[in-house]
Protein backbone atom coordinates (compact mmCIF):
# COMPACT_ATOMS: atom_id res chain seq x y z
CA UNK A 1 0.00 0.00 0.00
CA UNK A 2 1.29 3.48 -0.85
CA UNK A 3 2.63 5.67 1.95
CA UNK A 4 0.06 8.39 1.25
CA UNK A 5 -2.78 5.90 1.74
CA UNK A 6 -1.32 4.51 4.97
CA UNK A 7 -0.99 8.04 6.32
CA UNK A 8 -4.50 9.12 5.37
CA UNK A 9 -5.93 5.98 6.99
CA UNK A 10 -4.08 6.50 10.30
CA UNK A 11 -6.18 5.06 13.10
CA UNK A 12 -9.34 4.46 11.05
CA UNK A 13 -11.91 1.70 11.64
CA UNK A 14 -10.50 0.56 14.97
CA UNK A 15 -13.91 0.16 16.65
CA UNK A 16 -16.09 -2.37 14.77
CA UNK A 17 -18.70 -2.31 17.55
CA UNK A 18 -19.76 1.21 16.49
CA UNK A 19 -18.26 1.63 13.03
CA UNK A 20 -16.39 4.74 14.17
CA UNK A 21 -14.04 6.04 11.46
CA UNK A 22 -11.83 7.83 13.98
CA UNK A 23 -10.20 5.86 16.78
CA UNK A 24 -12.13 6.61 19.99
CA UNK A 25 -10.37 8.24 22.92
CA UNK A 26 -10.31 5.49 25.53
CA UNK A 27 -10.02 7.70 28.61
CA UNK A 28 -9.54 4.70 30.86
CA UNK A 29 -7.12 3.92 33.65
CA UNK A 30 -8.21 0.30 34.02
CA UNK A 31 -10.14 -2.38 32.15
CA UNK A 32 -12.51 -5.10 33.34
CA UNK A 33 -11.39 -8.73 33.17
CA UNK A 34 -13.86 -11.22 31.65
CA UNK A 35 -12.88 -13.84 34.25
CA UNK A 36 -9.91 -15.05 36.26
CA UNK A 37 -6.96 -15.64 33.97
CA UNK A 38 -8.59 -13.90 31.00
CA UNK A 39 -8.03 -10.45 29.53
CA UNK A 40 -9.37 -8.35 26.69
CA UNK A 41 -5.75 -7.51 25.90
CA UNK A 42 -5.95 -4.38 28.03
CA UNK A 43 -5.58 -4.35 31.80
CA UNK A 44 -4.10 -0.99 32.88
CA UNK A 45 -3.44 2.01 30.66
CA UNK A 46 0.22 2.40 31.60
CA UNK A 47 0.78 -1.03 30.04
CA UNK A 48 -1.55 -0.55 27.10
CA UNK A 49 -4.39 1.66 25.93
CA UNK A 50 -6.39 1.12 22.70
CA UNK A 51 -5.95 4.73 21.53
CA UNK A 52 -2.22 4.59 22.12
CA UNK A 53 -2.01 1.18 20.46
CA UNK A 54 -3.63 2.59 17.31
CA UNK A 55 -0.95 5.30 17.13
CA UNK A 56 1.90 2.91 17.91
CA UNK A 57 0.85 0.40 15.28
CA UNK A 58 0.39 3.12 12.69
CA UNK A 59 3.83 4.67 13.16
CA UNK A 60 5.52 1.25 13.22
CA UNK A 61 3.93 0.49 9.87
CA UNK A 62 4.96 3.85 8.41
CA UNK A 63 8.57 3.36 9.52
CA UNK A 64 8.69 -0.25 8.33
CA UNK A 65 9.53 -1.38 11.86
CA UNK A 66 8.57 -4.25 14.14
CA UNK A 67 6.81 -2.26 16.86
CA UNK A 68 6.07 1.31 17.89
CA UNK A 69 5.97 2.95 21.33
CA UNK A 70 4.40 6.29 22.21
CA UNK A 71 5.93 8.36 25.02
CA UNK A 72 4.97 11.50 26.91
CA UNK A 73 7.59 13.57 25.03
CA UNK A 74 10.48 13.25 22.63
CA UNK A 75 12.86 13.51 25.58
CA UNK A 76 11.02 10.68 27.36
CA UNK A 77 11.54 8.61 24.21
CA UNK A 78 15.28 9.38 24.19
CA UNK A 79 15.53 8.67 27.93
CA UNK A 80 13.97 5.25 27.46
CA UNK A 81 16.36 4.44 24.63
CA UNK A 82 19.37 5.44 26.74
CA UNK A 83 18.09 3.15 29.51
CA UNK A 84 19.11 0.27 27.21
CA UNK A 85 22.73 0.93 28.14
CA UNK A 86 24.73 0.34 31.32
CA UNK A 87 27.48 2.24 33.17
CA UNK A 88 30.71 2.16 31.21
CA UNK A 89 29.00 1.94 27.82
CA UNK A 90 29.92 4.50 25.18
CA UNK A 91 27.74 6.10 22.49
CA UNK A 92 28.87 8.10 19.47
CA UNK A 93 26.48 10.97 18.82
CA UNK A 94 26.15 13.32 15.85
CA UNK A 95 27.98 16.46 16.98
CA UNK A 96 25.42 18.87 15.55
CA UNK A 97 22.31 17.76 17.39
CA UNK A 98 19.35 19.02 19.39
CA UNK A 99 20.47 20.72 22.59
CA UNK A 100 18.08 18.63 24.70
CA UNK A 101 19.77 15.43 23.54
CA UNK A 102 23.17 16.86 24.45
CA UNK A 103 21.81 17.98 27.83
CA UNK A 104 20.41 14.59 28.78
CA UNK A 105 23.59 12.79 27.72
CA UNK A 106 25.93 15.18 29.52
CA UNK A 107 23.97 16.35 32.57
CA UNK A 108 22.00 13.21 33.42
CA UNK A 109 23.30 9.98 31.92
CA UNK A 110 26.99 10.84 32.24
CA UNK A 111 26.42 10.91 36.04
CA UNK A 112 25.41 7.26 35.78
CA UNK A 113 28.49 6.24 33.83
CA UNK A 114 27.26 6.47 30.24
CA UNK A 115 30.03 7.91 28.08
CA UNK A 116 29.47 10.07 25.00
CA UNK A 117 31.56 11.32 22.10
CA UNK A 118 30.30 13.84 19.55
CA UNK A 119 31.46 13.58 15.96
CA UNK A 120 30.46 14.79 12.50
CA UNK A 121 28.57 11.67 11.39
CA UNK A 122 28.48 12.96 7.81
CA UNK A 123 32.18 11.98 7.90
CA UNK A 124 32.33 8.16 7.92
CA UNK A 125 36.06 8.03 8.68
CA UNK A 126 35.76 10.42 11.64
CA UNK A 127 32.85 8.36 12.97
CA UNK A 128 34.81 5.12 12.72
CA UNK A 129 37.77 6.73 14.48
CA UNK A 130 35.48 7.68 17.39
CA UNK A 131 34.44 4.06 18.03
CA UNK A 132 36.00 2.47 21.13
CA UNK A 133 36.02 -1.02 22.60
CA UNK A 134 33.12 -0.04 24.88
CA UNK A 135 31.07 1.69 22.16
CA UNK A 136 27.59 0.26 21.97
CA UNK A 137 25.68 2.55 19.60
CA UNK A 138 25.68 5.32 17.03
CA UNK A 139 23.08 8.01 17.71
CA UNK A 140 22.42 9.95 14.52
CA UNK A 141 20.43 13.00 13.55
CA UNK A 142 20.00 13.49 9.82
CA UNK A 143 19.46 16.22 8.84
CA UNK A 144 21.22 17.57 11.89
CA UNK A 145 19.80 20.29 14.09
CA UNK A 146 20.39 23.11 13.26
CA UNK A 147 23.06 22.94 10.52
CA UNK A 148 21.26 20.42 8.31
CA UNK A 149 24.20 18.06 7.74
CA UNK A 150 23.25 14.73 6.16
CA UNK A 151 24.57 11.37 7.29
CA UNK A 152 24.76 8.53 4.78
CA UNK A 153 22.52 6.06 6.60
CA UNK A 154 23.39 3.06 4.46
CA UNK A 155 27.12 3.58 5.02
CA UNK A 156 26.59 4.28 8.73
CA UNK A 157 24.56 1.13 9.21
CA UNK A 158 27.26 -0.93 7.53
CA UNK A 159 29.78 0.64 9.91
CA UNK A 160 27.59 -0.18 12.90
CA UNK A 161 27.20 -3.79 11.81
CA UNK A 162 30.97 -4.08 11.36
CA UNK A 163 31.48 -3.22 15.04
CA UNK A 164 28.32 -4.82 16.41
CA UNK A 165 26.69 -1.51 17.34
CA UNK A 166 23.10 -0.37 17.46
CA UNK A 167 22.13 2.40 15.05
CA UNK A 168 19.69 4.91 16.54
CA UNK A 169 18.26 7.59 14.23
CA UNK A 170 16.34 10.68 15.21
CA UNK A 171 13.99 11.01 12.23
CA UNK A 172 12.05 14.03 13.52
CA UNK A 173 13.03 16.44 10.74
CA UNK A 174 12.23 14.07 7.87
CA UNK A 175 9.36 11.89 9.17
CA UNK A 176 8.68 8.42 7.75
CA UNK A 177 6.98 10.06 4.79
CA UNK A 178 10.34 11.28 3.51
CA UNK A 179 12.85 8.91 5.14
CA UNK A 180 12.67 5.39 6.59
CA UNK A 181 15.94 4.62 8.40
CA UNK A 182 14.90 1.10 9.46
CA UNK A 183 14.57 0.10 5.81
CA UNK A 184 18.16 1.34 5.39
CA UNK A 185 19.34 -0.87 8.27
CA UNK A 186 18.79 1.19 11.43
CA UNK A 187 17.81 -0.57 14.65
CA UNK A 188 15.82 2.16 16.39
CA UNK A 189 14.08 5.26 15.06
CA UNK A 190 12.73 8.02 17.26
CA UNK A 191 10.63 11.14 16.81
CA UNK A 192 9.58 14.14 18.73
CA UNK A 193 5.97 13.61 17.67
CA UNK A 194 5.22 17.14 18.88
CA UNK A 195 6.70 18.23 15.57
CA UNK A 196 5.70 16.97 12.10
CA UNK A 197 3.80 13.87 13.18
CA UNK A 198 1.36 15.91 15.27
CA UNK A 199 1.79 18.84 12.94
CA UNK A 200 -0.33 21.47 14.70
CA UNK A 201 1.74 22.69 17.67
CA UNK A 202 -0.91 21.39 20.08
CA UNK A 203 0.61 18.25 21.62
CA UNK A 204 3.81 17.05 23.32
CA UNK A 205 4.69 13.45 22.43
CA UNK A 206 7.51 11.09 21.52
CA UNK A 207 7.72 7.96 19.37
CA UNK A 208 10.15 5.05 19.26
CA UNK A 209 10.05 2.38 16.54
CA UNK A 210 12.15 -0.76 16.84
CA UNK A 211 13.43 -2.97 14.04
CA UNK A 212 13.21 -6.38 15.66
CA UNK A 213 11.48 -8.43 18.35
CA UNK A 214 14.37 -8.32 20.83
CA UNK A 215 14.50 -4.52 20.86
CA UNK A 216 10.71 -4.33 20.96
CA UNK A 217 10.69 -6.45 24.11
CA UNK A 218 13.38 -4.30 25.72
CA UNK A 219 11.75 -0.95 24.91
CA UNK A 220 8.34 -2.33 25.88
CA UNK A 221 9.62 -3.24 29.35
CA UNK A 222 11.16 0.22 29.74
CA UNK A 223 8.00 1.97 28.58
CA UNK A 224 5.84 0.02 31.02
CA UNK A 225 8.35 -0.01 33.88
CA UNK A 226 9.39 3.65 33.77
CA UNK A 227 5.87 4.70 32.81
CA UNK A 228 6.55 7.72 30.59
CA UNK A 229 3.58 6.84 28.39
CA UNK A 230 1.49 9.02 26.10
CA UNK A 231 -2.06 9.54 27.34
CA UNK A 232 -5.09 8.64 25.21
CA UNK A 233 -6.12 12.21 24.34
CA UNK A 234 -2.62 13.13 23.21
CA UNK A 235 -2.38 9.84 21.30
CA UNK A 236 -5.59 10.80 19.48
CA UNK A 237 -4.21 14.25 18.67
CA UNK A 238 -1.10 12.74 17.07
CA UNK A 239 -3.25 10.27 15.12
CA UNK A 240 -5.43 13.12 13.88
CA UNK A 241 -2.37 15.09 12.83
CA UNK A 242 -0.79 12.10 11.09
CA UNK A 243 -3.66 11.87 8.62
CA UNK A 244 -2.44 14.99 6.79
CA UNK A 245 1.31 14.33 7.11
CA UNK A 246 1.84 13.61 3.40
CA UNK A 247 0.08 16.71 2.11
CA UNK A 248 1.65 18.90 4.79
CA UNK A 249 5.18 17.70 4.09
CA UNK A 250 4.78 18.16 0.36
CA UNK A 251 3.60 21.77 0.78
CA UNK A 252 6.15 22.57 3.48
CA UNK A 253 9.16 21.30 1.56
CA UNK A 254 7.94 23.00 -1.62
CA UNK A 255 7.81 26.27 0.32
CA UNK A 256 11.18 25.58 1.95
CA UNK A 257 12.99 25.19 -1.36
CA UNK A 258 11.54 28.46 -2.65
CA UNK A 259 12.49 30.30 0.53
CA UNK A 260 15.99 28.80 0.74
CA UNK A 261 16.65 29.70 -2.90
CA UNK A 262 15.43 33.25 -2.25
CA UNK A 263 17.51 33.63 0.92
CA UNK A 264 20.67 32.65 -0.99
CA UNK A 265 20.24 35.70 -3.21
CA UNK A 266 19.94 38.22 -0.36
CA UNK A 267 22.96 40.38 0.47
CA UNK A 268 21.97 40.46 4.15
CA UNK A 269 22.21 36.64 4.34
CA UNK A 270 25.71 35.19 4.65
CA UNK A 271 24.92 31.48 4.43
CA UNK A 272 21.94 29.18 3.93
CA UNK A 273 21.74 25.60 5.23
CA UNK A 274 19.17 23.51 3.38
CA UNK A 275 19.83 20.03 1.91
CA UNK A 276 17.48 20.70 -1.00
CA UNK A 277 19.88 23.27 -2.47
CA UNK A 278 22.11 21.68 -5.13
CA UNK A 279 25.25 23.17 -3.57
CA UNK A 280 24.59 21.58 -0.17
CA UNK A 281 27.59 19.26 0.53
CA UNK A 282 25.41 16.18 1.03
CA UNK A 283 22.62 17.05 -1.41
CA UNK A 284 23.10 13.87 -3.44
CA UNK A 285 23.19 11.64 -0.35
CA UNK A 286 19.92 13.10 0.88
CA UNK A 287 18.43 12.71 -2.57
CA UNK A 288 19.45 9.05 -2.61
CA UNK A 289 18.15 8.02 0.82
CA UNK A 290 15.04 10.18 1.17
CA UNK A 291 11.95 11.13 -0.82
CA UNK A 292 12.56 14.84 -0.28
CA UNK A 293 14.59 17.38 1.64
CA UNK A 294 12.28 18.44 4.44
CA UNK A 295 11.15 21.89 5.48
CA UNK A 296 13.81 23.06 7.94
CA UNK A 297 16.16 25.87 6.95
CA UNK A 298 18.93 27.55 8.92
CA UNK A 299 20.63 30.73 7.77
CA UNK A 300 23.20 33.23 8.96
CA UNK A 301 22.73 36.97 8.83
CA UNK A 302 25.45 39.61 9.11
CA UNK A 303 25.56 40.05 12.88
CA UNK A 304 23.94 39.26 16.22
CA UNK A 305 22.19 42.62 16.01
CA UNK A 306 20.85 41.74 12.58
CA UNK A 307 19.43 38.50 13.93
CA UNK A 308 17.73 40.30 16.82
CA UNK A 309 16.19 42.90 14.50
CA UNK A 310 14.89 40.25 12.11
CA UNK A 311 13.29 38.31 14.96
CA UNK A 312 11.57 41.48 16.13
CA UNK A 313 10.47 42.48 12.62
CA UNK A 314 8.83 39.30 11.34
CA UNK A 315 5.05 39.38 11.69
CA UNK A 316 3.58 36.43 9.78
CA UNK A 317 6.35 34.10 10.92
CA UNK A 318 6.25 33.56 14.69
CA UNK A 319 9.39 33.90 16.80
CA UNK A 320 8.93 30.71 18.83
CA UNK A 321 10.65 27.45 19.69
CA UNK A 322 9.64 24.09 18.24
CA UNK A 323 9.06 23.17 14.61
CA UNK A 324 7.05 21.05 12.22
CA UNK A 325 3.64 22.66 12.60
CA UNK A 326 1.49 24.13 9.87
CA UNK A 327 2.51 27.60 11.06
CA UNK A 328 5.99 28.90 10.19
CA UNK A 329 8.26 29.45 13.20
CA UNK A 330 11.69 31.02 13.51
CA UNK A 331 14.04 30.52 16.44
CA UNK A 332 17.47 31.54 17.69
CA UNK A 333 19.37 28.31 18.49
CA UNK A 334 22.22 29.82 20.49
CA UNK A 335 19.95 30.95 23.35
CA UNK A 336 16.97 28.68 22.81
CA UNK A 337 17.09 25.13 21.42
CA UNK A 338 20.86 24.77 21.94
CA UNK A 339 21.41 26.96 25.02
CA UNK A 340 22.55 23.98 27.15
CA UNK A 341 25.52 23.30 24.88
CA UNK A 342 28.52 25.32 26.15
CA UNK A 343 29.24 28.41 24.06
CA UNK A 344 32.72 27.28 23.01
CA UNK A 345 31.33 23.98 21.72
CA UNK A 346 28.40 25.70 19.97
CA UNK A 347 30.69 28.11 18.18
CA UNK A 348 33.14 25.37 17.22
CA UNK A 349 30.28 23.51 15.54
CA UNK A 350 29.01 26.62 13.75
CA UNK A 351 26.05 27.46 16.00
CA UNK A 352 26.90 31.13 16.33
CA UNK A 353 25.02 34.28 17.36
CA UNK A 354 24.17 35.09 13.72
CA UNK A 355 22.33 31.81 13.09
CA UNK A 356 18.55 31.54 12.75
CA UNK A 357 16.48 28.38 12.26
CA UNK A 358 13.27 28.50 10.25
CA UNK A 359 10.53 25.87 10.34
CA UNK A 360 8.57 26.45 7.14
CA UNK A 361 4.81 26.00 7.34
CA UNK A 362 2.03 25.56 4.80
CA UNK A 363 1.26 29.25 4.25
CA UNK A 364 1.74 30.86 0.85
CA UNK A 365 5.44 30.96 0.03
CA UNK A 366 4.84 34.40 -1.48
CA UNK A 367 3.62 35.72 1.87
CA UNK A 368 6.44 34.06 3.80
CA UNK A 369 9.10 35.52 1.50
CA UNK A 370 7.44 38.93 1.73
CA UNK A 371 7.57 38.72 5.53
CA UNK A 372 11.28 37.87 5.45
CA UNK A 373 11.91 40.55 2.82
CA UNK A 374 10.25 43.18 5.00
CA UNK A 375 12.15 42.03 8.08
CA UNK A 376 15.50 42.12 6.26
CA UNK A 377 14.64 45.56 4.86
CA UNK A 378 13.81 46.80 8.36
CA UNK A 379 17.20 45.58 9.49
CA UNK A 380 18.92 47.54 6.73
CA UNK A 381 16.91 50.73 7.43
CA UNK A 382 17.71 50.68 11.11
Amino acid sequence: MNMETLIAQAGTKRDPSTGSISTPIYQNATFEHPELGASTGYDYSRTGNPTRTALEECVAKLEGGHKGFAFSSGMAAITSILFLFKPGDHIVFSDDLYGGTYRIAEEIFRRYGLEATYVDTSDIEATENAIRKNTRALFIETPTNPLMKITDLHAMNLLAKKYGLLTIVDNTFMTPYLQQPILLGADIVLHSASKYLGGHNDVIAGIVVTANEKLSEQIGKLQNGAGAILGPQDSWLVLRGLKTLAVRMERQQENALKIASWLKEQDQVKKVYYPGLPDHPQHEICKRQARGFGAMISFEVQSKESAAKLLKSVSLISFAESLGGVESLITYPTTQTHADIPQSIREERGINDRLLRLSVGIESSVDLIEDLKTALKEEVLT
